[in-house]
């Protein structure tokens, strides 16, 4: 079988790897297409992931959004038109959605957060099929089009999937220059460009005002994009280090005590990792994090001052889910192909 997957920002690049590997290895070939957005070609290259690159992230205006929509999806229709794909699969592309339904050619359209309305009024419409956590109600897909033997779901965080294989690498301490007797605290600012979190998170300055100047903690921030770096650089803070480029965030986080974010796919990343870890995203809550905070796995963050810090004693256990489920419940969407045929 041909399967194009198309990675458009940097948790793609984790979710789809063990998948990938895992549909080469079957003897399927596969092809991958990205989207420049912030560190999605650094991740790319960390994970040697070989990619044609198409287009860039259309910022914040709504019209550009559109307008670098409509330009991408035509790259992409020419790019796929005489290459005979079988299946097409994303992490919420907008961009292959349409360029699939131009080709007529099965789509996969997977997502752990269902209150980004624009995105999935487009692509869960598009899609043959549709793939999400079971902590997601079905109910709240049903608005977009997403209804019956449509909608697939799987059991836990995607994020148990792709550290299935994890193993943390302790260079990423050294590199980034932090000391391992200090309290090691990861800190993810928000997604300030995408549509679902436009609302400004003004806790994030509260949280490094609060924690970048205590004793005996190191406090590593791992920036999104270049003006957060220079705007987190900027404060001064004598224990805060900003990571210069992507890093093995994974491996971080495994061997930090901490994780202060308002990123989802770190968020999922400490909870698959048992290592504690504070929400502060400024946006609708979705049903994996209603899910994650009941069970007292992710715990909701409104005063710096209440963060607890200590060092974590001895290894967290991570749950682990074989990638191979989510392999056989996308190429049961490229079935539809032949059985149409």
């Amino acid at each position: 079988m041909r399967i194009w997957f198309d990675i458009t920002a940097p948790a793609h690049v984790l979710v789809f790897r063990p998948i990938i590997e895992r549909l080469r290895a079957a003897g399927n070939e596969v092809t991958v297409t990205s989207r420049d957005y912030t560190q999605t070609q650094q991740l790319l290259a960390l994970h040697s992931v070989e990619h044609t690159p198409f287009g860039r992230h259309g910022g914040l205006r709504r019209s550009s959004k559109l307008a670098v929509l409509a330009s991408r999806t035509g790259q992409l229709i020419r790019f796929g038109r005489r290459r005979g794909f079988d299946l097409a699969v994303a992490h919420g592309s907008n961009d292959l959605a349409l360029a699939a339904a131009a080709l007529r050619l099965p789509e996969v359209n997977m997502f752990d957060y269902e209150f980004a309305t624009q995105q999935h009024n487009i692509g869960c419409r598009l899609a043959s099929r549709v793939m999400t956590p079971d902590a997601i109600p079905p109910e709240r897909l049903a608005r977009y089009g997403a209804r019956g033997s449509k909608v697939v779901q799987f059991p836990g965080l995607k994020e148990e999937y792709y550290l299935a294989d994890f193993e943390p690498d302790d260079t990423v301490i050294s590199q980034l220059g932090l000391d391992r007797s200090q309290v090691i605290v990861v800190v993810r600012p928000p997604p300030d460009i995408s549509l679902y979190h436009r609302k400004a998170n003004t806790l994030l300055p509260r949280v490094l005002d609060h924690l970048g100047r205590q004793d005996g903690l190191n406090v590593a921030v791992l920036p999104r994009t270049e003006d957060q770096r220079h705007a987190v650089g900027a404060l001064r803070l004598p224990n805060v280090v900003v990571a210069p480029h992507a890093v093995d965030a994974q491996s971080l986080i495994a061997l930090s005590d901490l994780v202060v974010s308002a990123g989802g796919t770190m968020n999922r990343e400490a909870v698959a990792l048992g290592v504690p870890v504070y929400t502060t995203y400024g946006g609708r809550l979705g049903g994996v994090d209603e899910q994650l905070i009941r069970q007292g796995r992710l715990r909701p963050l409104t005063d710096p001052r209440a963060i607890e810090l200590s060092k974590r004693s001895g290894s967290s256990q991570p749950l682990r889910r074989d990638p191979q489920l989510l392999v056989e419940r996308i190429l049961d969407a490229g079935a539809l192909r032949r059985r149409a045929a």
